[in-house]
């Protein structure tokens, strides 16, 4: 069979799933009648809520008897891991750019890995038909890109195709007119060598991806480098960094991809990406052979996580009313089996059996997690997101992110300062269309948060993307916080009245009839400092007051945070409890008492 194997990787909302969209239409891959969603591949719930791509997925269509077999990849710096994994899979990528934003952070994390690998690369400019789009400036800026990646004279020659994936259609000249996507597949079947294989060697594949399946068992996802798999072939696992690791099992089923769906096969030939079922302890980054004598072929590494978290039993006071997984167990279990089939998330173990560090290449890779076991019914509490340190020659190293933000022209000293305080080092500054462009160097930790300030800062019209860059020597302490909290002084129910009264202290966080508990975050103080508040607190009635006039307090309205807002929002004593029903926001140490003792510990320290 005529095979190619590419992967399509860009930057977040450059428009990787729209392209794979119009590919998967036009290749014959739904019937004519058929109704076909938007971001078809964003199948799960979350990624289709977010508008967002969190994993890679498989999908296949045919052109002109050509197979082209599709891996579609998320854009957000993150998930980095996912990309890295599956590049292994494939022979060439298309590399999409957004015909105004130009190449961002993420465009360049990504092609770098691609050119490592030596892929060949074909340059998609998406959204050509935006008003404001940049036709003859983004292409020598993807060039720059590629010198200054150190690209071979041959990626340098990478062809250009002009495309508007939400139109369905593509040109590889910007004045051509184009009908359909058939300039870009033509381009993919010339440009894109078919996978180099032997069919006559024992069947070997290199497993880049596994899933779970309530029916099937563990399923792995991978690209045949050599020979022939059948039905209920013996299979021999290992792994390239894991001597000891030896396993094997049948090949109870083989998939290959048609469309979005998987397809059962009683063959799967080298070139090909199939899907096999029946080896329960396969993990990704093993080699499948036909025989136990051949070597494991070598994965790529996948790059360290930069942020870490403690998950925890929750042990509030309100713990076990909302969840149904709330033991360490469960939650142990949960994470382990995240771990596996997530190679940029690392679990350990810590001394106390009802907490585990969870370590992530991102605040929102985390959050996701969170929000994924939320949705599954786990009830557990979190910490505030840290990054991680290293010492090298007894001098501490942290991480350094590259943050790009395009703002409007009236806002850039109010981002300079703001950058100033999170020890920002400003590397760039130029104007992109009716707006500026600004790159900075910041340290990881500085970015907590900040997100809610920049769009503050920018009167809601900011855009700001960052990707891991390098450690450097410690920068210094930041300031992350400037306000405090409002703190619940006792356990009951919120009362109009003491809420009332709790309101001229700052911003409420609960509304009355809401059940809270002594040490529970009620709201934010705007002065940098801790309150306690009597949120239960009732009007005592006599003859001449009655309960009635409560009818005349007029509350704020409160906007209940979201996860990633509370993620933002805490301070170092205090933690998220994450329930199915609620997120709650409250302080390590609940009693007052205790908790005004150990500030006065630590301020003597």
């Amino acid at each position: 069979m005529d095979i190619r194997n590419i992967a399509i990787i860009a930057h977040v909302d450059h428009g990787k799933t729209s392209l794979v969209n119009s590919l998967l239409v036009q290749g014959g891959a739904f019937r004519e009648n058929q109704e076909v969603q938007d971001r078809v591949m964003d199948s799960n719930a979350l990624e289709r809520e977010r508008g967002i791509t969190i994993l890679s997925k498989n999908c296949a269509c045919m052109y002109k008897g050509t197979k082209i077999n599709i891996v579609d990849t998320p854009g957000h710096a993150d998930f980095g891991g996912e990309v890295e994994r599956v590049l292994k899979m494939v022979d060439g990528v298309l590399l999409v750019v957004d015909a105004y934003e130009g190449p961002m952070p993420q465009t360049r994390f990504v092609l770098e890995k691609a050119l490592a690998l030596n892929l060949k690369v074909i340059v998609v400019i998406n959204k050509i038909d935006k008003p404001d789009a940049r036709l003859n400036e983004v292409p020598d800026e993807v060039l720059e890109l590629l010198l200054d990646l150190n690209a071979t004279d041959e990626q340098l020659e990478s062809p250009f195709v002009y495309a508007s994936a939400r139109r369905g259609i593509a040109m590889l000249d910007p004045n051509d007119e184009a009908k359909d996507m058939s300039p870009l597949f033509d381009k993919i079947i010339s440009y894109i060598a078919p996978p180099k294989v032997n069919l006559d060697s024992p069947f070997q594949m290199l497993v880049s991806s596994t899933e779970q399946n309530d029916f099937l068992g563990k399923l792995a996802v991978g690209k045949v480098t050599s020979g022939r798999l059948n039905i209920n072939q013996m299979l021999y696992g290992k792994n390239y960094f894991e001597e000891n690791k030896k396993y094997n099992g049948k090949a109870v089923n083989i998939f290959a991809f048609e469309g979005t769906k998987r397809v059962p096969v009683q063959v799967g030939e080298a070139g090909d990406i199939i899907c096999i079922a029946g080896l329960p302890e396969v993990t990704i980054g093993d080699t499948l052979n036909a025989s136990q004598d051949m070597e494991a072929l070598p994965f790529v590494k996948i790059s360290e996580p930069s942020v870490e978290m403690t998950f925890m039993v929750n042990d509030s006071p309100f713990a076990g009313k909302e969840g149904k997984y709330v033991t360490s167990r469960h939650l142990r279990d949960r994470l382990m089996k995240e771990a596996v089939k997530d190679l940029s998330l690392q679990v350990e173990e810590t001394a106390s059996s009802d907490q585990f560090k969870v370590k992530g290449r991102g605040e929102m890779h985390l959050s996701i997690l969170i929000e994924n076991m939320r949705r599954d019914d786990y009830e557990f509490q979190v910490s505030r997101p840290r990054v991680l340190y290293k010492m090298i020659d007894g001098v501490r190293y942290e991480p350094i992110d590259k943050v790009v933000l395009d703002v409007p022209e009236d806002c850039v000293g109010t981002i300079m300062m703001s950058m100033g305080t999170k020890k920002g080092e400003l590397i760039e500054m130029k104007p992109v269309g009716s707006r500026m462009r600004l790159e900075f160097y910041v340290p990881s930790r500085g970015l907590f948060g900040y997100k809610s300030q920049m769009l503050t800062d920018t009167k809601g019209e900011g855009v700001m993307s960052s990707v891991f860059y390098e450690y450097q020597p410690y920068k210094g302490h930041i300031e992350n916080r400037t306000f405090g909290s409002l703190i619940a002084f006792e356990t009951g129910e919120a009362i109009t009245y003491g809420l009332f009264n709790a309101q001229s202290r700052g911003k409420l966080l609960v509304v009355p009839g809401e059940n809270v508990y002594a040490g529970q975050v009620v709201g934010i103080n705007p002065k940098n400092e801790d309150i306690s508040v009597n949120v239960c607190k009732k009007k005592q009635l006599t003859n001449m007051r009655t309960s009635a006039s409560d009818e005349a307090l007029r509350l704020t309205p409160v906007q209940p945070l979201t996860l990633e807002e509370a993620l933002e929002f805490i301070a170092d004593d205090e933690l998220v409890e994450v329930t199915p029903k609620s997120i709650r926001i409250r302080k390590a140490i609940l009693d007052h008492g205790l908790r005004a003792k150990s500030k006065k510990v630590v301020s003597e320290d």
